[in-house]
């Protein structure tokens, strides 16, 4: 306690100076040691850090004091400290500054510390007092406040000395998360009085309170159900179960990545025609829940900035994360639930925006975007004809969204509408044909030289990956850095082998992200990997050598699989008819039946073909199999120096299979005796004949003799 610098014997002195100290408004000063006590003692402590020896300071201490008071009635105790290393340690290196304790937990305020009002608005937010995921303990002006900023209220009204009330506190802790999340607030409050103000004369007592309602009411059940409490609440927000349910932040991005089918209602406090339209828009909350279509609304504007979204009110529709912008008139409620309904039930093109198509372009390999403009007939007919093939795109893996935006277009050298721009990983072409004809355009999108880039390893990011890992049964992934000089020479390399890679059937791509290495368990870049079905194997060779890692990927011994009959496409087969003495082949047709049952018994002798050093692989392109003199699929070739023949038998019996794949392995060598012993016989008989022509040769006729010699 401060001394007096007057006379104590001086009884007035005495009394001056103490009525100094009660009249004194001015903010406690306090050193390090106490600010610590303070920070761990009390629930909120704001510190005004500021330097003593600058001129400005006295000017905003003034501010601050002007609002002592007034966050004294909410429980906020606030100090100053001239501490310059404490106002360094929370984030102020050039005081002045402001930081909040919540329960020790500081946050720094960045607002005008001039304005003393903006500073006790800020202070005094109830977003900014929440201090932990237990129901906070607010005072009677903190909950003025509350209540004023919130829709829904629930209150634990209590008491220390209350015996029963920390139990029923430990119960309803366990529901505030829930509560939080349908937009109910709660707060706990020991105050005898108020409690007795608002009709809880026994403690405790839960008193909930609507915006909307001047009457609170009263819980009247079992205050040790915990389930009871929040189905009550539950009530009291949604009596007739027909209001939209309002979240926001994490809670809202997890339920748009989580729900199959959900519909977003954005809205802003300050637009005229959001209340209107909410009030339409609750008629068919119903319906929506009828058709498995969740419907919540937000006014959260950062989530809405994530998707685009700068005018009010709008609607959104989610599927599987997928948004897609409703662009009729909100107030027409049949009209929404229509197309809501009609985005549940078919698949439609996406209506989308900027945001939303460059957070697509990047995420999506194949995406196909229509660009079109408002009260456009022929723009309105083509989109027709595109909802026919959009669900044949989406076989292909080719997603198809819509967007309005000229100056998005621009950028494409779009000049007239409508137009079609094909991006693959990131990289944008332009349909040239007849937009009317909706099979051209499907077998432009879906043609392999429109949906590759040439000579070029494809470049995916961490998502696509995942995707290509679970779609591709082979698959080569060239990992990289960016700023690695190395990398750039090796892929100039590997680029050489790209469109021949691609013949094998093997997706070669190339990943410049840490993350997705790390996660794959790759630590050294650069790292070339194999995966065949997932099954990773590292190239261990030197990547500068282009043909040496071609050898790698199509050599057999990389390609094989225990245990399992390998998939090959024309290319492979090929080279591995020149490499293999002994294959098998199994032709089969996709999404037969009868061929996933062969298939299944003829896996379980795959190591006895290998034992017997046969190559069994599957294949399943029926026209290819008519090249070997197979009509009717399922069907097994063996091949012998490929020479093919084909098997008769019962395809269900693989020991019957088997058998005759060993027989036809050990017949070469009887054939090889016989076909020599034949070759033996013909040289023998050849040169016998010639012998006897030789020997029953006639004798030449003797010469004739000259006339003057007779």
């Amino acid at each position: 306690m401060p001394t007096a610098r007057w006379d104590l014997l001086n009884e007035y002195d005495v009394l001056d100076w103490i009525q100094d100290h009660l009249t004194d408004e001015s903010i406690e000063e306090v050193d390090r040691d106490t600010m610590f006590e303070y920070i761990e003692s009390k629930d909120f402590v704001a510190v005004v850090f500021y330097l003593e020896d600058d001129e400005d300071s006295p000017k905003i201490l003034r501010h601050v004091e002007l609002i002592d008071d007034e966050a004294t009635e909410y429980g906020i105790l606030m100090v100053k400290s001239s501490d310059r290393l404490m106002a360094k340690k929370y984030g102020f290196r050039n005081p002045p500054g402001v930081t909040y304790f919540r329960k020790g937990k500081p946050i720094n305020y960045d607002g005008d510390i001039d304005d003393e009002e903006e500073l006790l608005d800020w202070l005094t937010n109830p977003h900014n007092m929440e201090m932990t995921d237990h129901i906070e303990k607010v005072n009677r002006k903190m909950f003025q406040k509350i209540r004023q900023a919130s829709d829904y209220l629930a209150v634990f009204f209590y008491s220390e000395d209350c015996k029963q009330c920390p139990r029923v506190l430990a119960e309803i802790e366990h529901i505030d998360d829930e509560a939080d999340g349908a937009g109910i607030n709660f707060v706990k409050i020991d105050d005898k009085q108020m409690a007795k103000e608002f009709g809880i004369y026994a403690l405790p007592g839960i008193v909930f309170f609507k915006l909307s309602s001047k009457d609170p009411v009263i819980y009247a059940g079992d205050l040790n159900d915990e389930d009871e409490i929040l189905n009550w609440l539950m009530t009291q927000k949604n009596p007739g179960g027909d209001v939209i349910e309002d979240l926001d932040g994490t809670k809202l991005l997890s339920l748009i990545e989580e729900s199959s089918s959900l519909a977003v209602y954005f809205y802003a406090d300050n637009c005229e025609q959001c209340s209107g339209v909410l009030e339409s828009l609750e008629n068919i909350d119903d319906d929506c829940d009828r058709h498995g279509i969740m419907f919540v609304k937000t006014d959260d504007f950062s989530i809405a900035e994530h998707y685009g979204i700068s005018e009010y009110p709008v609607m959104v529709y989610f599927e599987d994360n997928v948004p897609n912008v409703f662009e009729g008139s909100l107030d027409e409620e049949e009209e929404v639930l229509q197309w809501l309904i009609t985005q549940k039930t078919e698949d439609r093109i996406e209506l989308i925006t900027r945001v939303m198509l460059e957070a697509m372009v990047e995420d999506t390999q194949y995406l196909a975007v229509y660009f079109y403009k408002i009260n456009c007939n022929i723009c309105d007919q083509i989109l027709e004809g595109l909802e026919v093939i959009d669900d044949e795109l989406d076989v292909f893996g080719i997603h198809m969204v819509k967007i309005q935006d000229p100056q998005l277009a621009k950028r494409y050298s779009i000049k007239t509408f409508p137009a079609l721009v094909y991006f693959r990983n990131g990289n944008p072409l332009i349909y040239e044909g007849d937009l009317q004809s909706e099979q051209s355009v499907l077998e432009w999108l879906i043609d392999d030289d429109n949906r590759e880039l040439a000579d070029e390893i494809e470049e995916v990011n961490e998502r696509m990956l995942d995707r290509l890992m679970e779609q591709s049964p082979l698959l080569c992934v060239f990992y990289y850095d960016e700023d690695c000089q190395e990398c750039e020479d090796i892929l100039e390399e590997l680029e050489m082998i790209d469109s021949e890679v691609d013949m094998y059937g093997i997706d070669f791509v190339k990943v410049a992200s840490l993350e997705a290495a790390h996660k794959y368990g790759i630590t050294t870049i650069p790292s070339l990997v194999y995966y065949r079905k997932q099954l990773p194997m590292l190239y261990d060779g030197d990547m500068h050598d282009h043909q040496r890692v071609m050898n790698w990927l199509t050599s057999q011994d990389v390609f094989e699989i225990k245990n399992e009959i390998e998939e090959v496409n024309r290319k492979m087969l090929n080279k591995l008819l020149d490499e293999n003495e002994f294959l098998a082949v199994f032709f089969f047709e996709d999404d037969h039946a009868e061929s996933d049952a062969v298939l299944e018994r003829l896996e379980l002798i795959d190591s006895e073909t290998d034992n017997l050093d046969i190559t069994f692989v599957k294949m399943g392109d029926t026209r290819y199999a008519r090249k070997w003199g197979v009509t009717k699929l399922p069907a097994i070739v063996y091949f012998r120096k490929r020479f093919p023949s084909i098997y008769r038998g019962d395809m269900y019996d693989e020991q019957d299979v088997l058998e005759w794949l060993r027989k036809n392995r050990f017949r070469q060598p009887e054939l090889n005796i016989l076909m020599y012993g034949c070759i033996a016989t013909a040289l023998g008989f050849i040169v016998y004949t010639a012998f006897l022509l030789q020997c029953f040769k006639p004798a030449p006729p003797p010469p004739v003799q000259h006339p003057k010699q007779n």
